[in-house]
């Protein structure tokens, strides 16, 4: 075909210009109709004049041409009959093509609902602690400090700092201390029937400084006085059913009765604290521990002055500190200590602020009051949400290109009837908004219907906010966004046919100009495959930190609860028990290696080594847990070095400690750590800061095989057995057959013992199992988004594959009379997309490498992600993706091809 050069389109142009065709998008459209006319005439032998002429005439001249501008223009006067007329044709075309609008709409819905409950989530998670007024004021003191082997991050400070923060920074308006006391056991005073509750220790400002509406009582006075409490909406109903409970007593612990001064309203979910009572602080010793080094630890927080800036404050601290904590550092290391020397050997000591909105995301500090989120989940689900989005826009994206060749014919008579470009853009992007709107409405019953279930996945309330405003103004907008991203590449694409050609039977069938869509088949088996990756790793390393050899044997261990209510009794609760043939070993303690019993950390030193200002390097930091006799044997721990607590040492009480390996590498005892002694304060002075003159030394007696009490995120710390009482919880080891009937055993017993309060148990397998609830929810949720996410895909692929086959229907039918077999022909239509699924591997590979090994490093003790596991999300997509295509070709492959070339 002839081609038209710069100077013939700039006499066509200046020509229609000189008929007076000059309405905008109209002079466009005729330019492009014309020059193409031309071509054709002069690809048959006319010179350009001749060639133009014609192709006017076939328009009738200056006045057909003046009489479709005019035309073009009442058309444009009359919007709302053009878009009644677009929303019409776009039902007629979806209900026309119900295969294909089923398609575009099941994977739609699929894709937006995800998004729907996703965003929910993300929202959920970004709006911790907003309903408190002040959250832009508020702050949170945190405290990092190391010196010697002793490294800390803590959610907490020093109690004194409320009073010294308040006299040294005017910026600080208020503060308010918590101090998490744990369950404790409450009841009303006439009552017998103990409850635990979960309590904190809190300021007398509490109310004032966090949002927390009271329902009864004077938020100025709630917890001014001591042996007084605040309780919830919830826990006044429980203990108070009458009402009115402000003024009347509790008991705590069977001690000491408090006077119910306040009623808040239950703490929202979307807190990072939830108690049930707050106790005044006024009443704790710790609280007037005037040391910064040595005790006292809390959590601090401070609400700043309008105005005030948080990181000048943040600037000030280190003054502070060689102020008040390096003479307090000072006198208890001794020596010729100065702060210059102790930072020139690598100490610290620092404080640093995290608002309150951060704490939750951004915070994984010793001392947190409740488990945190992580603001890498918040990303990773965003991007998940995202992801699904976009291949589901690809669908429909794939879908219309794919089927051009049937619009191309109505593409080109609409042309050549007058419509314009932006005519048929707006008409295809209307169909792109129809669709996108009975997906919506399709996405918000699938999230009302399947949102109970990820609530239960995730652990939250989420609800969808049908009774907010604002939530129908994002779906609207959201609507318009996705209806636009999915229906702008094809209204354009399908309006850009040239009529000439389209009408002569030359465009090129969609099938065969698909390098568009076949890379966003392939973007979207790359984002299929990195799912399968995330999901078959996050499972891998569950497995490895589930099945991976613990230390400890943690399978036919019970654990009975709140052993204290036992009170003299356990001893004999323990002994007993222990005469029962099914019960080999039981244990007394209040430590056990499993989150939510009790922890102790303190300081020690090898012994002659007294820290000083020249030797602090010799401390260690180390949890300090005290066990009977029988702890190690219960728990089927192994002894490594040495020898158990034994009765056959009365000193093992008061003169022996068990390390652990870990600890006996800190204090570099070398291979034969027996005899050797570690050191700690056993007292503090007044000021609460330890005190030199009382320290106490112990001698190793054995070596306990390291084993893993915490998330194996962390690595094994150094621990020490102490022959103490501690009686926290009562373990009985059982055989495997006994279940039920030592369950009864204990039952009985109990209730012969402690009749006044509820039997209380757990398995220890369970609880460790309960450790890595987190990473079993982000393992389901990863796994069913990624599922849904190939399950979109997978909706596309095979709507693609049954277009393929009704276009090759001709082709299919031939080679068959020709005698192809079923299997070659099968073969030949899943060539192409195994291709794709194949190149969608290859580029998706190292991306998903770097995913998990960026999501792998959070964990110390890891699971070895090898090259099988990428090759096994390879096969399992090329799988998936074979049986998504396999039934349309193996459909198109045994068809009659008498039928099929009569068809055409």
């Amino acid at each position: 075909m002839a081609e038209l050069t710069k100077d013939h389109i700039d006499y066509i142009i200046k020509d229609l210009h000189y008929r007076g065709i000059v309405l905008e998008g109209f002079e466009d459209e005729i330019i492009d109709h014309i020059c193409a006319g031309v071509e054709e005439q002069m690809a048959s032998g006319k010179k350009f004049v001749e060639a133009y002429e014609a192709t006017v005439g076939s328009f009738g001249n200056t006045d057909g041409l003046l009489e479709t501008q005019k035309k073009v223009i009442q058309i444009r006067t009359k919007t709302s009959t053009m878009f009644k007329s677009y929303f019409l044709l776009a039902l007629r075309n979806h209900i026309r093509n119900k295969f294909y609008t089923t398609i575009n709409v099941a994977g739609l819905a699929v894709g937006i609902a995800s998004c729907i409950v996703i965003m929910l989530f993300v929202k959920h998670e970004l709006s911790y602690d907003n309903f408190n007024e002040k959250a832009d004021r508020i702050y949170r003191v945190n405290t990092a400090l190391r010196f010697g082997a002793v490294q800390k991050r803590l959610a907490l400070g020093a109690a004194q700092l409320n009073d010294l923060f308040h006299q040294n920074y005017p910026e600080i308006e208020s503060t308010a201390r918590l101090w998490d006391w744990g369950p404790r056991t409450v009841r009303r005073p006439d009552r017998d029937d103990h409850v635990q509750e979960k309590i904190a220790w809190a300021d007398s400002t509490l109310f004032t400084f966090f949002t927390l509406p009271l329902l009864e009582g004077d938020a100025r006075t709630a917890l001014k006085e001591p042996n007084t409490v605040a309780i919830s909406r919830t826990m006044a109903a429980k203990y108070f059913p009458e009402g009115n409970a402000v003024g009347k007593s509790l008991l705590i612990d069977d001690n000491v009765n408090h006077r119910v001064t306040a009623v808040f309203e239950d703490l929202p979910e979307n807190s990072h604290f939830h108690f049930d009572m707050f106790r005044s602080l006024v009443e704790l010793p710790e609280a007037k521990n005037m040391s910064l080094i040595g005790g006292g630890w809390m959590n601090l927080y401070l609400l700043l002055r309008e105005g005030a800036d948080p990181h000048q404050l943040e600037a000030k601290f280190p003054t502070f500190i060689e102020k008040y904590v390096g003479p307090q550092l000072a006198d208890a290391l001794q020596g010729d200590f100065t702060m210059d020397k102790f930072k020139s050997q690598g100490n610290s000591w620092s404080y640093w602020l995290t608002p309150l909105r951060d704490i939750h995301l951004h915070s994984d500090l010793e001392g947190d009051l409740e488990a945190n989120g992580n603001i890498t989940y918040v990303y990773l689900f965003s991007a998940i949400a995202a992801f699904i989005l976009i291949v589901a826009c690809i669908n429909f994206m794939n879908l219309s290109t794919a089927r051009s060749a049937n619009r191309a014919r109505e593409v080109g008579i609409r042309k050549v009837m007058g419509s314009l470009r932006t005519h048929l853009v707006r008409q295809f992007l209307t169909e792109s908004f129809v669709l996108t709107f009975i997906s919506f409405v399709l996405a918000l019953a699938i999230v009302w219907l399947s949102l109970p279930v990820f609530n239960d996945l995730a652990l939250k309330k989420l609800s969808v906010p049908f009774d907010q405003p604002s939530f129908y103004l994002a779906l609207v907008a959201a609507i318009v966004i996705v209806g636009f991203l999915a229906g702008l590449y094809p209204s354009f694409f399908l309006s850009s046919f040239k009529p000439v050609n389209v009408l002569k039977g030359k465009l090129a069938l969609g099938t065969k100009s698909g390098i568009v869509r076949s890379s966003l088949v392939v973007f979207q088996f790359v984002i299929s495959i990195f799912l399968i990756v995330g999901t078959i790793a996050i499972q891998k390393q569950l497995h490895y930190v589930q099945h991976k050899k613990i230390g400890f044997q943690k399978d036919q261990v019970i654990i009975v609860h709140r052993a204290s209510f036992l009170k003299n009794h356990i001893q004999a609760f323990k002994d007993e028990l222990l005469q029962n043939t099914s019960i080999t070993a039981g244990t007394i303690t209040g430590y056990l290696p499993v989150t939510g019993t009790w922890r102790n950390n303190n300081t020690y030193w090898p012994e002659g080594k007294v820290p000083t200002g020249d030797d602090v390097e010799d401390m260690v930091s180390m949890e300090s847990w005290n066990v009977d006799y029988d702890y190690v044997t219960t728990l089927g721990m192994n002894i490594k070095i040495g020898r158990n607590f034994s009765r056959e040492f009365l000193s093992d009480s008061t003169e022996s400690v068990v390390l652990n390996e870990s600890a006996v590498e800190k204090f570099e005892m070398g291979p034969n750590p027996l005899g050797k002694k570690i050191s700690s304060f056993t007292a503090n002075r007044p000021d609460g800061s330890p005190d030199p003159n009382s320290i106490k030394s112990r001698t190793v007696v054995g070596v306990v095989e390291d084993f893993h009490f915490a998330n194996m995120r962390e690595n094994i710390a150094p621990l020490a057995l102490f022959l103490q009482r501690s009686n926290g919880y009562v373990a009985f080891r059982f055989k495997s057959k006994s279940t039920q009937a030592v369950l009864d055993k204990i039952e009985t017993l109990w209730k012969k013992l402690a009749p006044e309060n509820a039997f209380e148990y757990s398995f220890l397998d369970e609880d460790y199992g309960k450790m890595y609830d987190a990473e079993k929810r982000l393992a389901s949720i990863f796994a069913v988004f990624a599922g849904l996410a190939i399950v979109i895909a997978c909706l596309g692929l095979f709507a693609l594959a049954a277009f393929t086959a009704e276009q090759r229907t001709k082709e299919i039918g031939i080679r068959k009379t020709l005698g192809a077999s079923v299997n070659s022909i099968v073969f030949l239509l899943s060539r192409e997309y195994g291709k794709l699924v194949l190149i969608a591997f290859v580029l998706s590979t190292p991306v998903a490498w770097y995913g998990v090994q960026w999501w792998i490093q959070s964990y110390s003790y890891r699971a070895t992600i090898g090259v099988s596991v990428y090759a096994l999300a390879g096969g399992i997509a090329l799988a998936i993706a074979l049986l998504t295509i396999g039934y349309q070709c193996i459909r198109a492959a045994m068809m009659n091809p008498a039928k099929s070339l009569r068809s055409e």
